[in-house]
């Protein structure tokens, strides 16, 4: 049996469908870690993180962020059932950068009545999205460096 030069890949939310296009490969965030995808890939099923989620048609990479779901690996067909999945485009930065910095301020806080488990997964999706959206040139790189004002300027 030959095996096929494509992946049909399928990433859909519980609100709408989000990709649904032939492609060559694929790297997807899985709780065990980031693992790829090519063409003929061994039958798996596989939990999802949050995290950045890309595939490559060609030379064009398109990156997603996600957030938790499944991944049903079979040789011909990746599917990803996500409870969030954002294109890079798709995502507000400025509401990404305020999530950010409430999760970082939640977090710097020691205090008995903040769920630290949610604050951190909030910084870990705000900051993938920050990640995803500055791939496509719709926002500032996470961890670019910024010119500081000084008094001589």
């Amino acid at each position: 049996m030959a095996l096929p030069s494509q992946i049909e890949l399928q990433v859909v939310t519980p609100d709408h469908p989000i990709v649904q296009e032939m492609v060559d490969e694929v790297e997807v965030p899985g709780a065990e870690g980031y693992f790829g995808v090519l063409p003929g890939h061994t039958p798996l099923l596989a939990a999802l993180t949050v995290g950045e989620l890309w595939y490559r048609k060609g030379q064009d990479r398109t990156y997603l962020s996600i957030a938790f779901g499944f991944a049903e690996i079979l040789s011909d067909r990746v599917t990803i059932l996500a409870r969030l999945a954002e294109r890079a485009q798709e995502i507000d930065v400025d509401r990404a950068e305020r999530a950010r910095r409430r999760a970082e301020e939640r977090l710097s806080e020691p205090r008995a009545e903040i769920d630290y488990e949610r604050a951190r997964i909030a910084l870990m999706k705000s900051l993938t999205r920050l990640q995803v959206s500055s791939r496509d040139g719709v926002g500032p790189r996470t961890g670019a460096l910024k010119r500081v004002r000084t008094d001589e300027d």
